[in-house]
């Protein structure tokens, strides 16, 4: 049986940007003049992010697990919203016979346009866990209005009273 999927553009454009990434750090570590650490120090990654909306605000959530608080910087500029943060590599580590690495290191950037509808001087952003969760209020135009709808009341004043007939 086939199953049909819906096509997401940008979730193509996603996986061949992660894939490039990889690309280019097997690139850096293998060309790298160079040791292995200091080419993983010097490579740049982007966190994924779940985004979604309510009523009230449009939160964020950005993975970045290992980032000290202090590395992590968030600015609005030109309703633009741009976080930007760094992960170190441990230094007092005294293993030097990896097997592998997988985790990144470096700096990364993100930068998200926001709509009108987000009151820039209302926004708050925590970091529990490794995700820094960043909630931007709606301004108060933005958010729904519950209209009444009336049943029937514009009918009652149109309708004619029944006329009888003799």
């Amino acid at each position: 049986m086939t199953q049909l999927t819906r096509w997401d553009p940008f979730r193509e454009i996603s996986t061949m940007q992660d894939r490039l990434t990889r690309m280019n750090l097997l690139f850096r570590q293998s060309n790298s003049p160079e040791g292995a650490e200091d080419a993983l120090t010097t490579t740049s990654f982007a966190p994924p992010v779940d985004i979604y909306e309510d009523e009230h605000s449009i939160t964020l959530k950005l993975e970045v697990p290992g980032i000290d608080e202090k590395d992590i910087d968030v600015r609005i500029d030109n309703n633009t919203l741009t976080v930007h943060g760094e992960r170190k590599i441990e230094k007092e580590e005294k293993e030097e016979n990896f097997r592998r690495v997988e985790r990144q290191y470096g700096s990364f950037t993100r930068s998200f346009t926001l709509p009108s509808s987000v009151d820039s001087g209302q926004v708050s952003a925590d970091y529990n866990q490794g995700v820094l969760k960043i909630k931007l209020a709606k301004k108060a135009e933005a958010k729904p209005k519950q209209i009444k709808v009336n049943v029937g009341g514009e009918k009652m004043l149109d309708a004619k009273a029944p006329s009888k007939a003799a």
